[in-house]
């Protein structure tokens, strides 16, 4: 069974991320908006302003960074292993959550995104 990679369907951006890790960094991915993953509240939440990769037993869910981290690792793509390697180390692991904090937070500005992609302040 493969992970599947939970993002906020409504977001142009995430959409198109969601398609590209499908099709370029882990071929056969599920992918699955959150407002059709059946998601409990708290991760509902989280998908809103978080990618979110669970773990195919679904006892484990990885979010943000985090999760871009864990798909790299143990996807198929050989090469993108030691990115997401490096991306669990702790000083690259803060680097990273920064990133990709700024980028979920930018994600209306970023290609395909548009001013629903906006995350709500505070979120």
């Amino acid at each position: 069974m493969a992970p599947v990679l939970i993002y906020d369907g409504d977001c142009g951006f995430c959409t198109a991320s969601a398609r590209l890790a499908a099709e370029r960094v882990a071929p056969g991915l599920r992918t699955v908006p959150a407002h059709r993953a059946g998601l409990a509240p708290g991760l509902r939440e989280r998908a809103g302003r978080e990618v979110l990769l669970a773990h195919p037993d679904g006892r484990r869910v990885w979010g943000g960074a985090d999760a871009v981290a864990a798909l790299l690792v143990d996807g198929p793509r050989a090469p993108l292993r030691p990115v997401g390697a490096l991306m669990r180390l702790p000083v690259l692991r803060a680097l990273s959550s920064a990133a990709y904090r700024w980028v979920a937070a930018n994600r209306h500005r970023m290609p395909a995104g548009t001013a629903a992609c906006a995350v709500p302040r505070g979120g």
